[in-house]
């Protein structure tokens, strides 16, 4: 009788599991449905910022803007994107692991961070790492950007940092996110990284009139395009956490249901050992009677 209670509760107590892993699971496929179409509809105008910022830069002097030029001094910033809870299966594992052999120690010993989301604060405060802001206490991420871009701009135009590189988990599909880095200072050489397709050859001859002044138009345009990349990074990495979620929380489930048909056969079985073995007392109290 104790081995079929205890079977009991733990086909309950698998229930119970199964119940709220489901309940997250579509908690998570709902936000994982919005933040997917934020993320898919940035795309299209991230990428073409960043080629007409390609395109502009090319044809003028790398010298003519601050966020255009390469300091010789400096630190490397790494703007660290992860997550603030877990339940996410191996995507802020995977993510670490991608950082660890994307850097060698000589530039991570040069290298300083900014971090959104209490996983990645986490990893860089256990493995040592110099860590200048944390922005994950406000949520959504996507509310920093603006103070952040600002950080970004003015650190690198005092000095203080030679390049920015953004590490964050880029959303492919809901059954699969891959770890992601992009270099987005200095700005004249975001192509490396970014992988944006460079103009058709015809356009190299195009003429721009630009008005009312190079300047002008860098001050504005590249601080947009840093903030743009920020955004697109941010959106990304949201919808690769919902995503994650939802699968990790979906399996969850089934391995729980699972679960719970197996304990059901055990108590089955359990229950009808004990029905035979009562049968069997009983006749065998029958013949002793007689």
């Amino acid at each position: 009788m104790a081995n079929e209670r205890l079977i009991k509760g733990r086909i309950k107590s698998a229930k119970n599991i199964s119940q709220i892993t489901k309940a997250m699971q579509m908690v998570a496929a709902s936000k994982m449905k919005r933040a997917q179409q934020a993320a898919i509809s940035g795309r299209p105008y991230a990428e073409k910022i960043a080629e007409m910022v390609s395109t502009f830069v090319k044809r003028i002097e790398k010298d003519r803007h601050p966020l255009l030029a390469q300091p010789k001094t400096g630190k490397t910033l790494i703007i660290f994107i992860s997550t603030n809870k877990g339940l996410l299966g191996g995507l802020n594992t995977n993510l670490f692991r991608s950082f660890a052999s994307w850097f060698v120690a000589e530039e991570l010993k040069n290298a300083v961070f900014v971090t959104l989301g209490k996983k990645g604060e986490n990893f860089l405060v256990r493995t040592k790492k110099t860590l200048l802001a944390d922005f994950s206490s406000t949520v959504p991420f996507i509310k920093n950007i603006p103070a952040l871009t600002t950080f970004i701009t003015q650190g690198f135009l005092q000095g203080e940092f030679k390049e920015a590189y953004v590490v964050f988990s880029n959303f492919i599909s809901a059954l699969s996110q891959e770890p992601m880095r992009k270099k987005i200072l200095p700005i004249a050489h975001f192509g490396e990284i970014t992988k944006i397709h460079a103009p058709d050859k015809q356009d190299e001859s195009l003429e721009f009139l630009v008005e009312p002044s190079i300047d002008e138009i860098l001050d504005t345009l590249l601080f947009h395009y840093l903030e743009n990349q920020i955004r697109d990074a941010v959106l990304e990495a949201e919808a690769s956490e919902h995503s994650a979620r939802m699968m990790a929380m979906k399996n969850a489930t089934d391995n729980a249901l699972e679960l719970v048909d197996l304990l059901t056969l055990e108590y089955n079985k359990a229950r009808q050992e004990k029905i035979t073995s009562e049968i069997a007392d009983l006749i065998t109290a029958g013949m002793a009677v007689r």
